[in-house]
């Protein structure tokens, strides 16, 4: 069996699954809360159902990281983090630890309970908040995504 692989094929399904959530996250779940429920209720239901695609969310990203880690020491492609031309990598790099520190330190330790107390006195401006959050973390993730994918076939970004 092919290491590299077996590790490639677990990258992208990881991928797919933690960047294909927020998609729908961001651009179904948020818009159907808007318009379903009052501006008081829409963080609660957003906790309420966004809740189970953060176990999804939070493994996906430490299998995305894993086999992003085993592929680039694999592949002995730590050189890659010094040249332009990859900026994909760093790009990726970047995106997994945002979505690491959001998910794994900020969200339990203080954004929920922030955004909760925030939502009280101000539920439209916070929910619009979490909307343009997710709007950007959604937007750098498929660019990173697009680069990653063109990079790593062979796009010579160093000619661009």
């Amino acid at each position: 069996m092919n290491d590299l692989a077996v590790a490639r094929a677990l990258h992208v399904l990881a991928v797919i699954l933690w960047i294909g959530g927020v998609g729908m996250v961001t651009t179904v779940l948020l818009p159907v809360i808007r318009r379903s429920n009052p501006p008081g209720e829409r963080l609660e239901a957003f906790h309420a159902l966004e809740g189970r695609f953060a176990r999804q969310a939070r493994l996906t990203t430490l299998l995305a990281g894993a086999s992003g880690f085993y592929l680039t020491w694999r592949l002995e492609a730590w050189d890659r983090f010094r040249m332009v031309e990859f900026w994909w990598m760093h790009a990726m790099l970047l995106t997994w630890l945002a979505f690491t520190v959001m998910l794994f330190v900020l969200e339990p330790l203080f954004l929920d309970r922030f955004l909760t107390r925030r939502a009280r006195s101000r539920p439209e401006a916070t929910y619009r908040f979490v909307e343009r959050l997710h709007w950007l973390l959604l937007t750098f993730s498929l660019l990173t995504v697009a680069g990653a994918v063109a990079g790593s076939h062979g796009i010579d970004w160093s000619a661009w």
